[in-house]
């Protein structure tokens, strides 16, 4: 059983003792501590109510864990606006149609359905800053409970939010809906049986396409791994291929991350989602006339979104891993877009949080205005290839050494502190980066290059450095 405490929330397996999976009286603890940290963070006058919407994915422990949050954040005085079965931005979103005070979403992402977590958002629709977290980390530490008496405690309604939602996705500008509709698309979805199931085929139809579900049934029952990756998606490529579709469709159980297959079943890969809706919005922006645009995405996500936005004219910031870290600096530098290699486009135009909708409509846009195949499109951009390593460690105090000792060694290339290592190697267009894990003793190691031998000997080049230092 595992449980993880971290700035953005609480993840675990559901069940086992405390401390070790994710139990009712952790979820307890932690929903008390995001309401007593929340009157702190925005005080209220006497009498003022605090509302809070409330998100699941479908995961089998879901309405369990929703009885628990809402039952324990009424308890607090706080009215709930429960919005059931929602993807992670539709609850974003529903917390600023709702101007709640904050929202917790239910869903432990791409992660196995024997997982659950609390991820928790301000007023705003968006992940608490690394302060706030560790505030309420601390506050559940303490377990110094006080709850609201009978006479203040709070209430709960229900509302379904995905319907606004996917208002909001059609009404952005650079969604073009006719010529979607005009171009007669075929789209596969894979939702893994998950809310995707619910939200993606509906956004579709509005769009004129013909959508082909698979695994849409949102009863948490996982039909592969829902880490939307190339080896989980072997059903989804082969049914494009059978069924003559345009694309293929995946997402994660909370549909905050997207990938694409093509036409001939191939992956689009997931690095791309984010380059290609950039590459779009980019084009549309500088047609417009606009300046000073900005991207930013992760120090582990594709170079290929710096060519692009420079392609365009524009400047792109790399930011720590973690989408809050990606959003803070996308407010800092007003960017037009962002988001994260893992398949998370961030749209700021709508609401700041990954989101497959957004993506997906955008993506679709693109396609129907350059008709052509996706293979093809794929092909206009930047080709880059990453490989994913680590290094297991015994000792943790070995990964300082070696972060810092990499430092040194390769001081006469492009090293960038900000989170862990990243070495690029400008002339040949490659990086590695490495950062360490929160939990275990391990650096993990992302590298790219402009072709998959590249970056996995570049990989192994740093391994070997690094195990010389370890001596």
């Amino acid at each position: 059983m595992t449980l993880i405490k971290s700035i953005s929330g609480i993840r675990g397996t559901i069940g086992g003792p405390v401390g070790e999976g994710l139990t009712p009286v952790d979820i307890v603890k932690f929903t008390y501590a995001y309401c007593d940290r929340l009157r702190v963070r925005r005080p209220k006058q006497a009498g003022e109510r605090y509302k809070v919407v409330v998100g699941k994915d479908a995961r089998i422990s879901g309405e369990m864990v929703e009885n628990l949050v809402c039952g324990t954040l009424i308890a607090c005085g706080v009215d709930v606006v429960k919005a059931g079965f929602a993807s992670t931005p539709t609850t974003e979103m529903a917390v600023i149609f709702s101007q709640a005070d904050g929202g917790i979403i239910l869903t432990a992402s791409h992660n196995p359905k024997q997982w659950n977590a609390l991820k928790l958002l301000n007023e705003k629709g968006e992940f608490l800053t690394a302060e706030e977290g560790g505030d309420i980390l601390a506050c559940a530490e303490k377990e110094d409970f006080d709850f609201a008496d009978i006479d203040s405690i709070g209430s709960i309604v229900e509302e379904d939010f995905t319907d606004r939602h996917l208002d909001a996705v059609l009404a952005l500008p650079q969604v073009d809906v006719e010529a979607v509709r005009k171009a007669g698309f075929t789209v596969v979805v894979d939702a893994v049986n998950s809310v995707g199931g619910i939200i993606m085929p509906r956004l579709l139809k509005r769009l004129g396409v013909k959508c082909i579900e698979l695994n849409c049934n949102p009863d948490g029952n996982f039909a592969h791994n829902p880490e939307p990756l190339p080896a989980n998606l072997v059903e989804l490529s082969e049914t494009v291929v059978r069924e003559k579709a345009d694309l293929g469709v995946s997402v994660d159980p909370d549909v905050d991350r997207l990938a694409f297959i093509c036409e001939n079943g191939e992956p689009f890969v997931e690095e791309y989602t984010l380059v290609s809706v950039a590459d779009y919005l980019l084009e549309c922006a500088e047609k417009e006339g606009r300046k000073d645009l900005a991207t930013v995405s992760n120090l582990s996500s594709s170079r290929a979104l710096r060519d692009v936005t420079e392609k365009h004219g524009g400047t792109y910031y790399a930011s720590a891993v973690g989408e809050v870290n990606v959003t803070t600096l996308m407010h800092k530098v007003g960017a037009l877009i962002g988001g994260e290699g893992n398949g998370g486009v961030i749209y700021p135009a709508i609401h700041a949080g990954r989101d497959a909708m957004v993506g997906v409509a955008l993506f679709l846009s693109n396609l129907a205005h350059k008709k052509m195949k996706v293979s093809q499109l794929k092909k206009t951009y930047p080709q880059y290839f990453i490989a994913k390593n680590k290094i297991q460690l015994s000792d943790k105090a070995l990964i300082d050494k070696i972060l810092s000792e990499l430092q040194v060694i390769y001081k006469d290339e492009n090293v960038n502190t900000l989170d862990g290592v990243k070495i690029s190697f400008e002339a040949k267009k490659q990086w590695v980066h490495l950062r360490k894990s929160n939990t275990e003793p391990i650096i993990r190691i992302y590298a790219e290059a402009q072709d998959q031998a590249s970056a996995e000997a570049l990989a192994r080049q740093v391994i070997e450095v690094a195990d010389k230092i370890i001596g």
